[in-house]
């Protein structure tokens, strides 16, 4: 079974493609599944460039309604139908997803020749999955935008049957019982789960907040994240023109990061006017050691506690 969690950052610009970042886009590979963060112009080639595969189980999930994380879908819908995609998808949204979808449908004449599953969130609304929730919350933008996080179930504790055989519970049908969580009766004797099996072990917690200001929504959603990434293009000498488009900077973006207790920060969305990337690095480090500024497929392997 797999240790983790990739993470493939397609896309790390913001509403203008640069030669070196593509519009946004991040893919995470988990157990053979596939989730796609915003879908920029373009994603399909990336996908592609990152061996990504196209018919494998898959999500979506759209931030918002700006053209620079949505514009993608057309094609990358073609894409897959014509290399003859047969599995569903899933895809998720803000309200309005599915008018858009309609309208490609009615503007294009196409419609995909696999089933996709569209569901408009609101903020705050969870998707229970087997293994796994997607959570939301409110983003601080000009429009309607959904912050998300893909929560990892907490898996069961070792079982040690070294404990169980020195407290004479026999291998076989008890020591499942055990592992199921429930108390068993040996000779006159209780024997408890929490005496052969170690506390649950945390699943991983990966948070994808664009096209935001700092929030307490966010911060709220990302606590304690494995992953947190978060809009942050902008160097302190614009934070200006970041709250006037309801984007952050670097430093604004750590601050977040550190005050939620996240593992490693990494900044997306980052401005087409800015050309350093040791600029935002150094302004978000000096708050928040553990970010990253990713360049476009690059890939970030999430491990699991053992």
């Amino acid at each position: 079974m797999p240790s983790g969690i990739d993470v493939i950052f397609l896309g790390t610009g913001g509403s203008l493609p640069t030669k070196e970042r593509g519009l946004p886009a991040v893919a995470l590979r988990r157990e053979g599944e596939l989730f796609l963060f915003d879908c920029g112009e373009g994603t399909q080639r990336q996908m592609m460039h990152a061996g990504l595969g196209f018919n494998r189980q898959m999500s979506i999930m759209i931030s918002h309604l700006h053209g620079d994380h949505i514009l993608g879908l057309p094609g990358l819908l073609q894409t897959m139908s014509s290399l003859i995609r047969d599995k569903p998808l899933d895809l998720f949204g803000p309200e309005g997803i599915s008018s858009y979808l309609s309208s490609l449908r009615r503007t294009l004449g196409f419609a995909a020749n696999f089933p996709v599953h569209v569901t408009e969130l609101k903020p705050g609304q969870e998707v229970a999955r087997n293994g796994y929730n997607i959570k939301t919350t409110k983003a601080t933008h000009d429009i309607t935008c959904l912050a998300y996080a893909v929560v990892e179930t907490d898996r069961p504790g070792r079982f040690h049957p070294e404990k169980a055989k020195r407290l004479g519970v026999p291998e076989g049908p008890l020591w499942k019982q055990l592992q199921m969580g429930k108390e068993v009766d040996v000779e006159g004797k209780q024997v408890t789960p929490h005496q052969v099996i170690e506390d649950p072990r945390p699943g991983l917690k990966i948070v994808y907040a664009i096209d935001t200001r700092p929030s307490d929504e966010v911060k709220a959603l990302a606590k304690g994240a494995d992953l947190l990434m978060h809009d942050g293009g902008f160097a302190e000498d614009r934070r200006d023109k970041a709250k006037e488009y309801f984007h952050s900077t670097a430093r604004e973006a750590a601050r977040v990061a550190k005050a939620a207790r996240v593992r490693k920060l990494a900044l997306v969305h980052i401005s087409a006017v800015t050309r350093d990337d040791s600029i935002l690095l150094k302004e978000a480090r000096s708050v928040f050691k553990a970010t990253l500024v990713p360049k476009d497929l690059l890939v970030l392997s999430l491990k699991r506690s053992r």
